[in-house]
């Protein structure tokens, strides 16, 4: 086994911490409504190639931030569900059923926080506002994120995938939503 360089090891860190070494992701609005929308400038990463990616595994690598993310939660089973009905749970049981789970040869999943679990909304789509190749079975509904509200501390932040929406006035202990778990790209 080859010995990591200091690049390779400062690589692995900024991933390990949540850094994005990519820089903001692209939204996904395509079109074009007008000159300097987004549709039109097209800033963010990837600039070329394909944003994700299937690891033929259960899983998706978003090449835009080295975060890799269970496909398709309902196939991890258990609390998730099944394939193609995936479960609902409150917000501490998100997290803890994030942090059990064992899959795709990885042990060390999450609940995502706000920021990250935003980076996989779509704005080109809707119903739901991802890209379904990638994510299929991602219901219409609220996905749990793992930031809490400040300052409410009894409500936590999640994505309405029907639209992409970003709410806060969920209530962790009584709400059910949607969980997608995520972890590091890299070990």
């Amino acid at each position: 086994m080859s010995q990591l360089t200091g690049y390779d090891k400062f690589i692995q860190q900024a991933l390990k911490y949540g850094f994005s070494l990519w820089g903001t992701a692209k939204s996904g609005q395509k079109t074009k409504y007008r000159t300097g929308d987004d549709g039109d400038l097209q800033k963010g990463y990837p600039r070329s190639g394909p944003r994700f990616k299937d690891n033929g595994d259960g899983t998706i690598t978003d090449n835009a931030t080295g975060l890799m993310w269970v496909k398709e939660p309902g196939a991890c089973g258990g609390a998730f569900g099944s394939p193609g009905s995936p479960s609902q749970m409150t917000w501490n049981n998100a997290i803890d059923n994030c942090l059990a789970l064992d899959y795709a040869g990885h042990n060390d999943w999450r609940l995502p926080n706000i920021k990250e679990l935003a980076s996989i909304i779509d704005y080109e789509v809707w119903l739901p506002s991802i890209d379904s190749v990638f994510f299929p079975y991602t219901q219409n509904w609220y996905y749990w994120s793992s930031t809490t509200y400040f300052p409410a501390s009894a409500s936590a932040w999640a994505i309405y995938f029907m639209d992409g929406s970003i709410d806060y006035y969920n209530t962790k202990t009584i709400d059910t939503f949607f969980v997608r778990p995520v972890r590091l790209g890299v070990s």
